[in-house]
């Protein structure tokens, strides 16, 4: 073991997920049983926290009100979307990062994110290298997105795509009340990787999966589309289509920008920020047939129903909070949690492994071709057998007057002379 003593920070960063303070719980309780880290200090809204002084001392947490992280959704000790420039180009950030490092003894820092974040998480642990100051750097993942490369899968989609096949399954059973024609066209998120909307598959195991499912890395062709969706209406009067939120055409023109200005706006990295495609389809479908069309957009609920969690999902996220802090204090540096699938008699367990944030970050891992039907509007048998063991098991949430019983924390400040 390398020894290294200081205080550690933990920060979350980027879009929530119903499992992410399952991860932070994992690296919180860690650290705090961990006799070479001094003190673990909580960043208030993520990297923001850390520039702005803003920090939490977690000793004053009660240890039963921590355990309620682990089935608490969306981030805790708060999230942002703040991007830090190239250090060669404006290091005015780092600098402050390492002034903060230094004046509460920061020699480790954990965080929790998808890809920006972990180019963050990158940037920050070279600088300090160049720097000459110790401090050992890892990055814990997460996004509901499921496109992190190397890792075989990311804390957060599992209970994201069980709630999403769920979902999907129940508007399948509601869209077939009536004895009249019905189309339903669902939104569902992903901007670049169509994980999430593949998911909706999964509810044809329950004889309820949409008829069609679009995903970005096909182009998507408004022509052949309603060919397709029309030939099935014809013929059954009632169609359930799931459609990723970042479907483009052939131009690479999201379909959303079709009917929505939402998609002008862009993020602090560039991002345009999509919604409206289940309207903007609706209306397109109604245009073509007459029929009664719905667009339904899960929007942030599929990121925050810890209701819906998976089990599976709960217990790999805390396990990347525990390995990223393990880790570290053994000597590690540099490095994302990740995770390896095992198959062994035909049963699923997932091993931590270890990536290089300079690889990861801002890499992105898309649904391979091969596991999207030929016509592209559908998806095949191998990626079924991917996401099903990853949503398998219920959450052990507790309730109070018949409600979720979410982690109250009391967020003392830190502060030191």
């Amino acid at each position: 073991m390398s020894e290294l003593k200081g205080a550690c920070i933990i920060g979350q960063s980027g879009g929530p997920t119903s499992v992410i303070n399952a991860s932070a719980l994992g690296a919180i309780r860690t650290a705090l049983d961990t006799a070479f880290i001094t003190k673990v200090y909580g960043a208030a809204h993520g990297i923001r926290g850390v520039l702005d002084d803003v920090l939490y001392d977690m000793d004053y947490e009660d240890s039963q009100e921590l355990e309620h992280l682990r089935h608490t959704p969306s981030s805790a000790l708060g999230s942002c979307r703040y991007k830090i420039k190239d250090p060669d180009a404006d290091d005015t950030d780092y600098r402050r990062i390492l002034d903060i490092f230094r004046k509460y003894d920061v020699r480790y820092f954990f965080y929790n994110g998808g890809n920006d974040s972990m180019d963050t998480c990158n940037k920050i642990s070279k600088f300090m290298l160049r720097a000459g100051y110790e401090c050992r750097v890892m990055g814990i993942p997460k996004t509901i997105d499921n496109d992190l490369f190397g890792t075989d899968h990311c804390p957060g989609y599992g209970s994201a795509a069980k709630y999403i096949a769920t979902s999907c399954a129940e508007v399948y059973q509601d869209a077939r009340v009536y004895d009249t024609p019905m189309i339903t066209v669902v939104e569902i998120m992903g901007r670049h990787a169509g994980w999430l909307a593949g998911a909706s598959a999964l509810a044809s195991l329950a004889g309820a999966g949409p008829d069609l499912i679009y995903l970005p890395e096909v182009a998507f062709d408004m022509d052949v589309f309603l060919r397709d969706m029309t030939a099935l209406y014809k013929k059954s009067g009632k169609v359930v289509i799931a459609v990723s939120e970042g479907i483009h055409d052939k131009d690479g023109k999201f379909i959303a920008e079709y009917g929505s200005d939402l998609a002008q706006s862009k993020d602090s990295f560039g991002h345009a920020q999509l919604g409206g495609l289940a309207a903007t389809l609706a209306s397109v479908v109604k245009r073509e047939t007459g029929a009664k069309v719905r667009g339904i957009e899960l929007s942030l609920l599929q990121r925050c129903a810890a209701h819906e969690a998976s089990a599976t999902d709960i217990e790999e996220s805390y396990a990347a909070g525990a390995a990223a802090v393990s880790n570290a204090v053994a000597g590690v540096t540099d490095k994302m949690v990740g995770f390896e699938r095992v198959m062994e008699n035909g049963r699923y367990s997932c091993r931590i492994k270890l990536l290089d944030l300079s690889i990861v970050a801002n890499t992105e891992k898309k649904v391979p071709r091969e596991w999207i039907n030929e016509a592209g509007n559908g998806v095949l048998p191998p990626f079924i057998e991917y996401a099903l063991p990853l949503i398998q098991g219920e959450t052990a949430l507790s309730r109070e007057n018949g409600l979720p019983r979410f982690a109250r924390l009391k967020k003392v400040r830190a502060h030191r002379l």
